[in-house]
């Protein structure tokens, strides 16, 4: 599984798509039941299920109202949330605290995007932070890619358009929001097939100014998938995220990266020195080929997308040919992948990790007193 790296801390373990929020079962054209927009919430509120997946400061869990009494296999109507918790001492600790802000404020001003995790609320208490996310149950895209080994192009592409739309939505329609963690592990399927794009932990809003993107210097992302403008450490935009989708269609494609070695310093080698190059099996179209050098440009000056026409050049290329973009939009076919959901609260398709032991250090009353301020919004 890839790493993240992010500021100037050692490369920790990626907190997968799984683990960062969900999209709660509902019927087609419906949307999910939003808590009370009003209500104050506190952890009590919530039966916790199992968790979903853990990271290096956060673990996301399966909840449900603690009001529930019909057990969660045989209620056909449950209310199921996934519950992402953050410890305010590791936050604090690996120097995550604008990360955290940025998230929390971003999922806020995107919520109801059909491709997207819909947060429903935030919360916090003494010693953690709480986002309270729609449960997507169908698991990661990197599991079903595991599966298969590879998809074909159809599935590819279906998969690379709703994309497209995201981006196209956080770029141009959000006023420059750069998602920058883009990977199999970071997209869900709901119960219909569809992507639901999650952890938005790395995403920031930067604007523009004088119409140009503003840049920002943080180093985060993973390895395999960081644009060479980032690795150099000049400043990135939201270009970042389109070198990013030619890398995932590559992967989808062959079932690898194109860049990839054990240690992250050859990967960023690779990326800045060496061109995307295809392998004889499988067969790669030529449609295909050529919109993944379009992506992986690494002037990013030249690179689809983020070139003059934006998404809309994206749309235009011979590889999305066919491509009905107002019914992708609007969700009128189900998915080419259908996720084997039993119930609203099947965990299935997620993998099983170890519940919380409670361990960890403590939020002390002088941690209180300097970083509180910082967690206001939650």
């Amino acid at each position: 599984m890839a790493v993240t790296v992010a500021e100037t801390q050692p490369a920790t373990p990626a907190l997968s798509a799984g683990m960062a929020s969900s999209h709660q079962l509902h019927q087609p054209g419906s949307a999910p039941k939003p808590l009370p927009p009003t209500r104050t919430f506190k952890p009590s509120d919530f039966t916790r299920v199992r968790t979903l997946g853990t990271g290096t400061f956060a673990r996301v869990c399966l909840v449900r109202p603690a009001s529930a009494t019909v057990p969660l296999e045989e209620d056909k109507n449950a209310e199921v949330y996934a519950l992402k918790i953050l410890k305010k001492t590791e936050v604090i600790k690996l120097k995550q605290i604008d990360h955290v802000r940025h998230e929390r404020a971003v999922l806020a001003d995107v919520a109801g995007h059909p491709f997207i995790t819909n947060l429903q609320a935030s919360f916090s208490d003494r010693d953690r932070l709480y986002l309270v996310l729609d449960y997507v149950p169908g698991g990661e895209i990197f599991s079903y890619l595991r599966k298969y080994r590879r998809f074909d192009e159809q599935v590819a592409r279906f998969y690379a358009a709703e994309i497209v739309l995201v981006l196209e939505y956080l770029h141009e329609k959000q006023g420059g929001v750069a998602y920058r963690d883009l990977k199999p592990e970071n997209l869900l399927l709901d119960k219909d097939g569809h992507i639901k794009l999650a952890d938005f932990g790395f995403a920031k809003r930067l604007g523009y100014k004088d119409d140009r993107p503003v840049e920002t210097y943080t180093l985060c992302g993973t390895p395999e998938y960081l644009a060479p403008e980032v690795i150099h450490n000049k400043g990135h935009t939201t270009a970042v995220d389109w070198w990013a989708l030619g890398i995932l269609i590559y992967e989808f494609l062959t079932g690898y990266p194109p860049f990839w070695h054990q240690n992250p310093i050859e990967i960023y080698k690779q990326i800045v020195e060496k061109p995307v190059v295809f392998p004889q099996e499988p067969q790669i179209s030529d449609e295909a080929k050529d919109i993944i050098k379009s992506f992986c440009t690494i002037d990013r000056s030249r690179r689809l997308g983020n070139i003059s026409g934006g998404a809309g050049r994206v749309k235009a290329h011979p590889f999305f040919h066919g491509v009905n973009w107002e019914d992708l939009l609007s969700r009128r076919q189900p998915g080419p992948i259908i996720p084997p959901i039993r119930y609203p609260g099947d965990a299935q398709c997620f993998d099983m990790y170890p519940e919380d032991d409670g361990k960890g250090d403590v939020y002390t009353a002088e941690l209180a007193n300097k970083y509180d301020q910082y967690f206001e919004d939650f």
